[in-house]
C-alpha cells in the first residue's frame, strides 16, 4: 500500500492502514528509503508521527522528508523484529541505528581427513571438521595458529602441497610440524596429537596436561627418553601458555557488551567469552540518528548483530550480558531462543565476574571511541595543513595516490589508494594486474593504471582533489600527459613525490604539477606526515599485490605448461625421481622409466626443460 503525491497526505494513507502487526518503510522525494520501522499495530504507530505535539526532533525532520510509505503485514510482532532488521541491513535508512560491519567471524577448522590439518576459516561451513570458534579477529586466529604450532606438530599447509612432498619441508626441521606427508610419525601418534589439539581447543586444557604427564611416564620407564623429553618440553610450553595467553573464569560462553556515547558518536565494545577464556573482543561505531537513547541503540545492535539473514546461529552465545535494561528485552530474548533452538539470556543485572567483565567491556568502549576520534582528529588537522601548503580555495575531501611494484620488469602490479578527511578509505582501494607493456617500463605501467581508473569516470564525486605520484618529473610528466587528453568534468592537482638522495623519510620532495615547482616541507610537518603516510600505503598496497601475484606464479610448475601432462603424471615423476630438480637433470632413459611417462612423452618433457 504506497501514497506517491508530491506532498505526502498522511490523513488519506492513514484512513487506509491496516491495525495488524507489521513493518513500514518510509521513502524521500528520491523514493530512498530513510527509515525503516516495526508495529504490533501499524494504524496506531504510524499515526503517532503525525500528531502536532510530537516532541522528538529527529521525528520531525524524519516527518519532513517523507513522500511515500509501504506496509509489510506479518502474523506476530516477533516475525515484525526479524523483517525490520532485514530490511535496515538492506536499505541502510538515514534515519535508523546501523552496524555497519556485518562480517562473518573466522574459526579454526580441524579438518575430516587422515592427517587432518589446522587451519583458520571464514564463511560457510562446507568444508567437513571440526570447527571452533568463533575468533572476533583474523588477527587472533593467526595467533592461535602460531601458539598451536608451538604446542602440537600439525600440520597446517593446503592438501595439494601435502600430497606432493617427498620429503619434509622446513616446518619439521623447526619442530612444528611432524611431517605426516612423508610417514615421519605413525598414524596412531599423529591421531594423539590431533586429539590433544582438539581438547586444547576445547578449553579442557588440564586434560591434555594429565593425557600428557602420563605418556611422558610411560615413555621414561621404557626407557625412550627422546620421547619422553618431547612430552616434558611440551607440557611446558602448556604450563606457560596456560599462565599468560588466557583471562579464565567460571563462565562458560558469553557476549559481554560495554557502551560509551559521545554526543552522536557511540561504541559497542564485545568481549567473546568461551570455554571460560576471553578469547578476544571487537569495537563497532554505529551509524545513529540524532535524539535516539541508549537504551535504543543497544536494542537495535542486539537486533542487527544476532537476528535475521547472514547470522550463523553458532555465534550466538548462551548469555548476553549488556550495561543497562533495554527495551523489547523479553521479545528479543524469545526471538534469539527460538532462533538457535537453546535457552539464550540478555542479562542487564549482573554482579561479582560478569561485572568485572562488564566493566572492562565499558572501559574498552570508551578508550576504542578515545582512539578513533583522536585519529580522526590527527587525520584532519594533516588535511588542513596540506590545503595551506597547496592555497587551494576549497577544503580537500578526497585524495589518490599511484604506485607500481614489480620485480625485474615481472609480474607488474599498480595500486590505487584513496584517502579522506577520516583517513583511508580502503572500499575504495584499486590493484590493476599491468599487461601490454615493455617489461619494467614504469611510465608506460604508471599511464595503464591512470587510463584503467579515469577514461570511463563521468561523476565530478568520484574524481579526486589531489592525485599524487610516487616518482619524479619523469612520472609526473606521464601523468600530467594523460590527463591532458581526458575530458573531466574537474582536473585533479598532479603531486609528485621524489625520494630524496638517501631515501630516508622526511627527505621527499614534492613537484607541482604544471609548474614542476619543488616544495620541500619540514621534517615535522603534519602535511608532510599525511603525504608519507599516503605514499607508504600505496606502496604496501602495490607490494602486497605483487607478492601474491608472484606467489602464484612460483607455485605454478614448469611441469604444467607441457601438453599431455595432467596432475597424476606430474605427481609420478616428482615422486619417482624426487622432485622437479630431479626431473630437470634426467636424461631421456631415466624419464621414460617413469610409470605412465611413454617414449614420446618423455622427449617432449626433456625438450621443453631443456627449452629444445
Amino acid at each position: 500500500m504506497t501514497s506517491e503525491i508530491e506532498l505526502f497526505d498522511h490523513k488519506a494513507f492513514l484512513a487506509s492502514v491496516t491495525p495488524q502487526s507489521g513493518v513500514y518503510r518510509m521513502y524521500d522525494d528520491q523514493q530512498t528509503v530513510i527509515y525503516v520501522g516495526k508495529a504490533k499495530d501499524l494504524k496506531k504507530r504510524l499515526a503517532s508521527y503525525f500528531r502536532k505535539d510530537v516532541g522528538s526532533v529527529k521525528t520531525r525532520a524524519l516527518v519532513n522528508r517523507i513522500r511515500a510509505i509501504d506496509v509489510t503485514v506479518t502474523h506476530t510482532e516477533g516475525e515484525a523484529l526479524i523483517l525490520e532488521n532485514n530490511f535496515i541491513k538492506k536499505y541502510q535508512p538515514k534515519y535508523n541505528v546501523l552496524l555497519r560491519d556485518d562480517k562473518s567471524y573466522p574459526y579454526l577448522l580441524i579438518t575430516d581427513h587422515k592427517h587432518p590439518k589446522l587451519a583458520s576459516h571464514r564463511g560457510g561451513k562446507r568444508v567437513k571438521g571440526e570447527y571452533f570458534g568463533p575468533f572476533p579477529t583474523a588477527g587472533a586466529v593467526w595467533e592461535s595458529l602460531r601458539l598451536m604450532q608451538k604446542l602440537f606438530p600439525i600440520r597446517q599447509c593446503d592438501d595439494s602441497y601435502y600430497r606432493a612432498r617427498t620429503r619434509p619441508c622446513l616446518q619439521y626441521q623447526l619442530n612444528r610440524c611432524s611431517a605426516p606427508c612423508v610417514e615421519k610419525i605413525s598414524d596412531e601418534d599423529y591421531a594423539q596429537q590431533v586429539n590433544l589439539a582438539r581438547l586444547f581447543l576445547q578449553g579442557k586444557n588440564e586434560v591434555v596436561i594429565d593425557q600428557l604427564v602420563s605418556r611422558m611416564e610411560q615413555a621414561s620407564m621404557g626407557l625412550e627418553f627422546e620421547a619422553a623429553a618431547k612430552y616434558r618440553d611440551q607440557i611446558a610450553t602448556l604450563r606457560k601458555v596456560q599462565q599468560q595467553q588466557f583471562v579464565s573464569g567460571v563462565t562458560a560462553e558469553l557476549d559481554i557488551i560495554g557502551f560509551y556515547r559521545l554526543k552522536n558518536q557511540a561504541c559497542l565494545h564485545i568481549l567473546f567469552v568461551r570455554e571460560r577464556k576471553i578469547l578476544g573482543s571487537k569495537s563497532f561505531f554505529p551509524t545513529i540518528p540524532s535524539d535516539t537513547s541508549d537504551e535504543e541503540i543497544i536494542s537495535a545492535f542486539i537486533a542487527q548483530h544476532y537476528l535475521g539473514e547472514g547470522v550463523d546461529q553458532k555465534n550466538i552465545a548462551k548469555e548476553i550480558v549488556i550495561p543497562t535494561k533495554i527495551p523489547l528485552q523479553q521479545e528479543l530474548m524469545a526471538l534469539l531462543t527460538k532462533q538457535v533452538e537453546r535457552d539464550v539470556k540478555i542479562n542487564s543485572n549482573v554482579r561479582s565476574e560478569r561485572a568485572q567483565y562488564l566493566k572492562l567491556a565499558q572501559t574498552n568502549a570508551k578508550n576504542a571511541l578515545d582512539v578513533k576520534n583522536s585519529h580522526k582528529e590527527s587525520i584532519q588537522a594533516r588535511f588542513s595543513e596540506l590545503n595551506k601548503v597547496f592555497e587551494l580555495s576549497q577544503p580537500i575531501q578526497r585524495i589518490e595516490c599511484f604506485d607500481i611494484s614489480h620485480t625485474m620488469g615481472q609480474q607488474t602490479v599498480a595500486s590505487c589508494v584513496v584517502f579522506n578527511n577520516e583517513g583511508p578509505l580502503k572500499s575504495d582501494y584499486r590493484r590493476y594486474n599491468v599487461h601490454g607493456i615493455t617489461p619494467g617500463d614504469d611510465y608506460a605501467a604508471m599511464s595503464f593504471a591512470l587510463n584503467k581508473r579515469y577514461s570511463k569516470v563521468k561523476d565530478e564525486e568520484k574524481l579526486p582533489d589531489i592525485v599524487f605520484i610516487d616518482g619524479g618529473k619523469g612520472q609526473l610528466a606521464r601523468a600530467e600527459e594523460f590527463f591532458n587528453q581526458l575530458d573531466l568534468p574537474k582536473t585533479p592537482l598532479l603531486i609528485g613525490v621524489a625520494k630524496g638522495e638517501s631515501r630516508k623519510p622526511g627527505l621527499e620532495t614534492l613537484i607541482m604539477g604544471g609548474s614542476h615547482q619543488l616544495i620541500s616541507l619540514p621534517a615535522i610537518s603534519p602535511a608532510l606526515h599525511l603525504v608519507q603516510h599516503i605514499r607508504d600505503e600505496s606502496h604496501r598496497f602495490a607490494i602486497v599485490g605483487h607478492r601474491a601475484k608472484r606467489a602464484k606464479v612460483a607455485k605454478k610448475s614448469t611441469l604444467e605448461e607441457i601438453p599431455g601432462i595432467g596432475a597424476k603424471k606430474r605427481q609420478a615423476l616428482l615422486k619417482y625421481l624426487g622432485g622437479l630438480q630431479e626431473v630437470k637433470k634426467a636424461n631421456l632413459d631415466e624419464l621414460m622409466k617413469v610409470p605412465g611417462i611413454s617414449k614420446e612423452l618423455a622427449k617432449n618433457i626433456f625438450n621443453t626443460l631443456h627449452d629444445n
